[in-house]
């Protein structure tokens, strides 16, 4: 018969539980990081491409802008570098798909309101109407935090080659002149490095969830 002492059990048991540890170790180490899709133009449906855009695989980012916000002050890329934001398509005078998009923005902002990392930025499909004293008093109504949410004005085809050679969040073609109109229910999520990292449907509650849980994701990134 086998003869056990104290001490030998002890040092069993030490063996045992040092081998678990390290056979937990190596699988957290071992096991894959949940990542995000990043999207270039040839992952994205092609009729949401600029047909010029749709052969490229590879370091697909949004593109430098310039645009004017509800405060009148002049908004470029460069507030958004290192940020990781959500940004959207709109016009103060919709009455559909609109006010649920800029009701479920509101609560992202909320959301995150204390976190510096994430910031919002919300383009106008009708910049001419949407002028700076429109959107001032649109981003009153709606509780939009100045320097977290931007909702902007500008020049229309910039605004309109943004949608659809930066962001992908359309479907019509155009040439952002006077008879083109764009209306989409697109959310983008962009990280740090411009990035697509996510496309959303504004006006769904669980796809709002997902951005949230989404936004964690790319912050483990950093």
């Amino acid at each position: 018969m086998f003869n056990f002492t104290k001490k030998s059990v002890t040092t069993v048991l030490s063996v045992a539980f040092i081998f678990v540890i390290a056979v937990v170790v190596g699988h957290q180490l071992l096991k894959p990081k949940e990542r995000l899709n990043i999207y270039n133009p040839s992952d994205v449906n092609p009729r949401l491409v600029d047909f010029s855009l749709q052969h490229v695989k590879n370091d697909h980012k949004i593109a430098d802008f310039e645009l004017i916000n509800q405060n009148g002050e002049t908004i470029t890329h460069r507030e958004y570098e290192g940020k990781i934001y959500v940004a959207d398509f709109f016009f103060t005078r919709c009455a559909t798909i609109c006010p649920i998009m800029t009701t479920n923005m509101a609560a992202l902002q909320n959301h995150f309101i204390e976190d510096n990392q994430v910031m919002f930025l919300s383009h106008s499909v009708t910049p001419v109407m949407d002028s700076v004293p429109i959107l001032k008093q649109y981003a009153l109504d709606k509780g939009v935090i100045d320097g977290k949410w931007h909702i902007t004005t500008g020049k229309k085809k910039h605004i309109y080659d943004l949608a659809r050679k930066s962001y992908f969040a359309v479907l019509e073609e155009g040439d952002g002149g006077a008879q083109d109109f764009i209306h989409t229910e697109q959310f983008v999520l962009i990280d740090t490095k411009k990035q697509i990292r996510g496309f959303y449907d504004g006006t769904d509650k669980e796809d709002i969830k997902r951005i949230i849980s989404d936004i964690e994701l790319l912050k483990k990134e950093l």
